[in-house]
């Protein structure tokens, strides 16, 4: 059981007061009256105290206090947080409010201070920047309120705490697809066009006329009217779109506190969602070292979510991933030709040309879009100012780095294979661009 005092917390400025009685006290070794002066000025404090801490702890003092946010919070950008408190009291309180943040923030002087009148809910907002995925451990909300002397604080706990899931970033899926919807290539492709690898739809039997296909005769149906029927068909308008996320090493490389796995989450989820406002189905392909899983290509009101929650799961490994599996994997699932946009990196051409033989054989029954990040700090460097001779060696590098990157391209179209690279905060918008361009010209 919990007893007053558990609540009770003396102030800095108690502490300071205490301290400068004792420095008078003490200086009456020097001079005798300053000590009586320190005495008393001590018991004053102590009565001042007393008075402060009856007050605050009188039943007529009552603190509540809730937290507003999501059910889900995006992750790698910022998700605002509201506190909502209510004070009861005859007086005006001073509150310092502390809201235990969970571990993965690693905030330990997080404080917020403001004014609490009587019944006024008092709202403060704060913004949480979560740079990985999981579940986050929000603790109690912490009110230390104190009266006008600021001598004495009794602390308030509120809301004993709440778990929420940190899942791939809503925001930029949201961002993304208003970017989409306003851009002028969203317009494109109104004409009829040569479609690549295109496939026909059934639509419905109909009387024959001339100068249809009697090739599309249907003779059972023209066995039971007597007449000529024929089958139409139509050009098939929704295509198989894979999200294809390499979980291998080369993924863990940091931008801004997250992985480049995280911002490939973050733009296969808003790459998929144009997928499916588009009405084609799309799907997620996800390979390792060892295993692959996928979530087969579906345009269903669930299919979002099903990728959201795939999206979430998934964890770099250590370890340079099989590109075997994933051409596996496509040939046992992904029978109908289909857009892969595979999410993966690789620093220099030896590492490219080591996996140019899959990339080879998957874009022989696929359309294969291999996005690789750009390396911002080696940009950065190249556009720096030259102050020393030193600086220029590092740029010549960095240039060098730099240009492979365009090379890898080049070597990938050569081989029929399309290529993307973008700064991993952009890759959503060049990932759904290419998707965009390939649509309108009729790849796919």
């Amino acid at each position: 059981m919990k007893t007053w005092w558990y609540g009770w917390f003396p102030t800095r400025r108690a502490w300071m007061a205490v301290f400068g009685c004792a420095v008078i006290g003490l200086s009456g070794l020097l001079w005798e009256p300053l000590l009586t002066v320190g005495a008393g000025a001590l018991v004053a404090l102590l009565l001042l105290i007393v008075v402060e801490s009856v007050r605050l702890f009188s039943r007529s003092v009552v603190v509540e206090g809730r937290r507003i946010m999501a059910e889900r919070l995006s992750l790698g950008d910022d998700n605002e947080i509201e506190l909502i408190v209510v004070g009861q009291a005859p007086f005006t309180m001073q509150a310092e409010i502390i809201d235990e943040l969970p571990v993965q923030f690693q905030r330990r002087d997080f404080e917020l201070a403001t004014r609490l009148e009587q019944d006024e809910p008092h709202s403060i907002r704060y913004i949480a920047h979560p740079i990985e995925r999981g579940v986050y451990q929000w603790g109690a909300i912490n009110v230390f309120v104190s009266t006008a002397l600021h001598l004495v604080q009794r602390r308030f706990r509120c809301e004993a705490g709440r778990e929420v899931a940190v899942f791939p970033s809503v925001i930029n899926m949201r961002r993304a697809e208003l970017k989409a919807l306003t851009s002028r290539t969203w317009q494109r492709g109104t004409h009829r066009i040569r479609r690549l690898g295109h496939t026909m739809e059934f639509e419905k039997i109909k009387n024959y006329v001339q100068g249809d296909d009697v090739r599309s005769l249907n003779w059972k149906a023209t066995a039971r009217s007597g007449d000529l029927m024929v089958n139409q068909f139509q050009d098939e308008r929704s295509q198989d779109i894979y999200a294809v996320l390499d979980l291998g090493r080369v993924m863990y490389a940091p931008f801004d506190g997250m992985t480049s796995l995280d911002y490939a989450v973050n733009a296969a989820l808003a790459f998929s969602n144009i997928a499916l406002r588009k009405h084609d189905r799309a799907g997620l392909i996800l390979y390792g070292a060892h295993s692959a899983s996928i979530v087969p290509a579906r345009h269903a009101p669930d299919q979002l979510g099903r990728i959201n929650q795939a999206l979430y799961q998934v964890s770099t490994e250590f370890m340079e991933s099989n590109d075997e599996q994933l051409l596996q994997t496509t040939r046992r699932h992904c029978t109908q030709r289909s857009l892969m946009m595979l999410y993966t990196n690789a620093e220099a051409m030896v590492s490219l040309r080591r996996r140019l033989p899959y990339f080879r054989a998957l874009a022989r029954r696929h359309v294969l879009v291999v996005v690789l990040f750009e390396n911002t700090e080696l940009m950065g460097l190249v556009r720096r100012p030259i102050e020393h001779d030193r600086d220029i060696v590092l740029q010549t590098v960095a240039r060098d780095i730099v240009m492979n990157k365009q090379e890898m391209v080049r070597e990938l179209r050569h081989h029929g294979i399309y290529g993307v690279v973008a700064a991993p905060n952009h890759l959503s918008t060049a990932s759904i661009n290419a998707y965009l361009d390939l649509k309108a010209r009729g790849v796919i």
